[in-house]
């Protein structure tokens, strides 16, 4: 506020005026026959015409125009009459008249006094008084429009030497109303008999302030205090927050912000319940030149003999960059237990797994290298549930993967347009349960992308992978046979992509079908199953995204195996203003049927399912994204995945629904889903919109998961929103619980919720 009611205008502006007296000297050698009225040039620069000396870095030029420039050389007073504007820097002031008088040392701004600062705020007085050597500024009746449409009003505004300010009488709002009636109430207002600018200390004093709804005082407070505009992060406590859960019982969360220092601050947040003691909070920010961290926490002790003693959780990230070509990072997701980030509403309550990593990677233009670590822990509360046995196997079954070293670098193409992908990977992965797998493989693939001058597009790829491996204590055929020992592989691939691309044109649209057709010749055997762990190639899908791919596989323990041709076609069409369509459909045809890829996804015979995907945007109302997978004797969906927006800012209409079907031979997480996502949005007016949502699981009768909405009020200065959720579990004690939230807020203040 006291940024935009700087008195740049007359300590730094018209001081220079207070020094031209050259301007008064010129005029009082000339005969006083002449016409006092002089027509100054807009790009008059009256530094031009001052002493040397008061031109400096310090004192940068000023530049006015008036109709009228009168001095009176017995009063010593210099006059600027008419459509005054007078322009320094970043700040312009308009007035119709401006008065310097040099005896008294004074400046006086007189009628529609208007001042604009290169921020877009904008301060009206009806006069402006500067007097003690420019040093003691008076203003009255001040009317401020900020740069984000704020105003402000004070009846009187007065400037001491020490550069401190105090204003009487003061309105504050950041709601639309009429500049020139202040007396017609905002939705909200603050009042304030006396408002105070402590210059050194950089505070905002204010003495008997209300904060008015509707012109009804709602919150009187004597004093108050708080940083003014040019502090941007103070120590301080920020506006606590309340809530009631079934687990702690009613809460009270405070908050204090600690500013260490420019770089780095740490926010204490402990959370008073009434069943639990305290949970204690906390967060820690910091950043350097080339590194960044955050690290958020809590802490309980629960004596409650069903839980844990001490229960906590931990997030953190950091990155650091080393150099231009290094950087580490490193993420930590932990949690005590599978219940604790859910009955205390925590971030990732969600989630089935945290994963903790750390990483070093190089980037090299084309090249990179990565050197990373991996820890799992299973909080999944929904499969302890469901099935307990797994849950407990795969809890103290999880992976540690240290060190993953994975390296890619391409050659420069040669002048036939061919180059080189090398890539190097290592990998140890250690089982609680006693495997233990560590791998070291090498790709080298050549490639030929090449275009016929019929406009055929052709890439060809030739490929050897090259695995070693160091095996203990792995368990297959249900755990009946083990194998300990060093098994080698080597594994080559070769691939020919065709694509040919037709294009109609029109008026209106454009049109593109491409038909592909990939051909890849590889061995059928070369996995080793019986004696190579599958660690990182379990949960797979034949879909869009891959049926083209060389290897279809995410990871490297499975080789895709047996020579195959994929088939399908692109087609999209483009319309000249807007809209645009596309569909995908594809099929693989395997010369071999049993290979390890339509083993794990559980498929048979040569041909393999139907898989496509359509994607519809007509026009701004309709947003969709269809893809699936049909099998190829039935035509009955095996896999099926809508995200669908219908509707405009006024009406939407929000479908996302996803089907996958049961594959026991891969992943034990891989059951069937089916599950229907509908939310509806709708502007009610033009403050008030409300949004609904359900999530049902149609894999277990009809069973909604969660189901709530909002109401939200939102204008200019003032926004309510409240929320209410109701989730259905499988944990007896979070089974049919409600969540209820509301929170306000007021533009430039802050707000509270609960």
């Amino acid at each position: 506020m006291i940024k935009q009611l700087t008195f740049l205008f007359m300590l730094l502006l018209v001081s220079r005026v207070a020094k031209a007296d050259p301007i008064a000297g010129e005029m009082s050698r000339k005969s006083e026959e002449m016409t006092p009225y002089v027509i100054l040039n807009p790009e008059h620069n009256v530094t031009d015409i001052l002493p040397p000396s008061s031109k400096s870095a310090d004192n940068p030029d000023i530049y006015f125009t008036a109709d009228e420039l009168i001095f009176n050389e017995e009063k010593e007073t210099l006059e600027a009459v008419g459509d005054v504007v007078i322009s320094r820097e970043n700040l312009k002031v308009f007035a119709d008249k401006i008065v310097y008088n040099k005896k008294n040392d004074t400046i006086e701004a007189l009628g529609h006094v208007k001042l604009e600062e290169a921020d877009g705020t904008t301060v009206f007085a009806d006069e402006v008084n500067l007097t003690s050597k420019l040093t003691r500024a008076e203003m009255t009746k001040i009317v401020t429009i900020m740069r984000d449409g704020s105003r402000l009003w004070a009846e009187h505004f007065h400037k001491k030497e020490n550069n401190n300010k105090v204003m009487r009488n003061v309105i504050y709002t950041p709601c639309d109303c009429c500049t020139a009636d202040f007396n017609k109430a905002p939705l909200w207002r603050i009042r304030a008999r006396k408002v105070t600018h402590d210059a050194q200390n950089k505070n905002m004093n204010y003495n008997h302030a209300f904060l008015d709804i509707k012109d009804v005082p709602v919150l009187y407070t004597p004093f108050l205090s708080h940083p003014d505009p040019t502090v941007k992060r103070r120590s301080g406590f920020l506006a606590p927050k309340i809530g009631k859960t079934s687990y702690l019982g009613g809460t009270f969360e405070a908050k204090y912000f600690w500013n260490i220092n420019e770089h780095s601050d740490i926010l204490f947040s402990p959370i008073i319940t009434a069943n639990k003691g305290i949970v204690w909070g906390g967060r820690y920010r910091g950043y350097t030149q080339n590194a960044y961290i955050e690290a958020t926490g809590t802490y309980l002790h629960d004596d409650n003999d069903e839980r844990a003693e001490h229960r906590s959780n931990l997030f953190s990230t950091m990155r650091y960059e080393i150099n231009d070509l290094w950087v580490a990072s490193s993420h930590i997701n932990y949690a005590s237990d599978s219940l604790y980030l859910k009955e205390l509403s925590l971030d990732k309550d969600d989630e089935a797994w945290l994963t903790s990593d750390v990483a070093l990677e190089r980037f090299s233009g084309q090249n990179y290298t990565s050197l990373e670590a991996y820890y799992y822990k299973l909080i999944s509360y929904n499969l302890r549930e469901n099935d307990a046995d797994t849950f407990e196997r795969m809890k103290y079954d999880k992976p540690l993967v240290a060190p993953l070293f994975e390296s890619e670098w391409l050659t420069e193409p040669d002048k036939f347009g061919s180059y080189f992908k090398n890539e190097f990977g290592l990998a140890s992965v250690y089982h609680a349960g006693g495997v233990q797998s560590h791998r070291l493989s090498m790709i080298n693939a050549w490639n030929l992308p090449w275009t016929s001058p019929f406009g055929e597009r052709y890439k060809i790829t030739g490929s050897v992978k090259t695995d070693a491996y160091d095996i203990k204590e792995y368990h297959y055929q249900q755990g009946k046979k083990s194998y300990d020992g060093t098994p080698t592989r080597v594994f080559p691939q070769l691939g020919i992509e065709w694509k040919l691309p037709f294009i109609k044109a029109s008026e209106t649209s454009r049109q593109i079908i491409e038909p592909v057709v990939v051909g890849v010749l590889a061995p059928n055997g070369g996995n080793k199953s019986s004696r190579i762990p599958n660690e990182d190639s379990q949960d797979l899908h034949l879909e869009d995204t891959n049926i083209l791919d060389l290897d279809r596989y995410a990871g490297y323990d499975r080789n895709d195996n047996g020579s195959r041709i994929s088939y399908g076609f692109n087609w999209s069409s483009y319309g000249n203003v807007m809209g645009r369509t596309s569909a995908f459909l594809a099929q693989t045809y395997q010369f071999n049927k049993k290979t390890s890829f339509t083993e794990s996804t559980d498929s048979t015979g040569h041909l393999s399912d139907y898989v496509g995907r359509i994607y519809a945007a007509p026009s701004s109302m309709l947003d969709l994204t269809y893809r699936f997978r049909l099998d190829r004797q039935d035509y009955k969906l095996t896999y099926s995945e809508l995200a669908s927006s219908i509707g405009t800012n006024m009406l939407n209409l929000y479908v996302s629904y996803i089907y996958l079907q049961k594959n026991d031979k891969a992943s034990e997480l891989m059951k069937t889903r089916q599950e229907l996502y509908t939310g509806i949005h709708a502007a009610l007016t033009r403050d008030w919109s409300i949004d609904i949502y359900n999530r049902v699981d149609l894999a277990k009768n009809g069973c909604s998961l969660e189901h709530g909405g909002n109401l939200i009020y939102e204008d200019e200065c003032f926004k309510f929103v409240t929320t209410v959720k109701k989730y259905t579990s499988n944990d007896p004690d979070l089974d049919d619980s409600y969540e209820f939230n509301f929170s306000f807020y007021l533009k430039t203040l802050g707000g509270l919720g609960s």
